[in-house]
C-alpha cells in the first residue's frame, strides 16, 4: 500500500522532488545561515548601487534616501557587496546570536 502524502519522509522522495510549493522561497529566512554580515558606512556611500548589481542573491534593497542596504531576511553574508564597493563602504563583521 503507497504511502499518503504526509507520511513520507525525506527518505521516500525520489532525487529531483520539489518538496514544496513552487515560488515560495520569499517565506524561508535564508539569512540564519550567514556566519557574517555587511555593514554599512552610508557617509561613505555615493549610491552607486554597485552591491546591489553585485549581490547574488538580490538582497540588497534602496531605502528611501536612495542607499542600498542589506536585506538581513536573505542577507548570506557571501561578503561579494564589500569586495565590489569601491568606496570601502561595506565591511563584514562576525554574526553574533541576539
Amino acid at each position: 500500500m503507497a504511502k499518503k502524502p504526509e507520511e513520507l519522509t525525506w527518505k521516500d522522495l525520489s532525487i529531483g522532488v520539489v518538496v514544496t510549493e513552487a515560488g515560495n522561497a520569499d517565506q524561508y529566512k535564508t539569512g540564519d545561515w550567514r556566519s557574517q554580515r555587511p555593514i554599512m558606512d552610508l557617509g561613505k556611500c555615493t549610491k552607486c548601487g554597485l552591491c546591489y548589481v553585485y549581490c547574488p542573491e538580490g538582497c540588497m534593497e534602496e531605502n528611501e534616501e536612495g542607499y542600498f542596504e542589506p536585506n538581513y531576511f536573505y542577507c548570506k553574508g557571501c561578503g561579494i557587496c564589500a569586495a565590489e564597493c569601491p568606496r570601502t563602504v561595506i565591511t563584514m563583521v562576525e554574526e553574533k546570536e541576539e
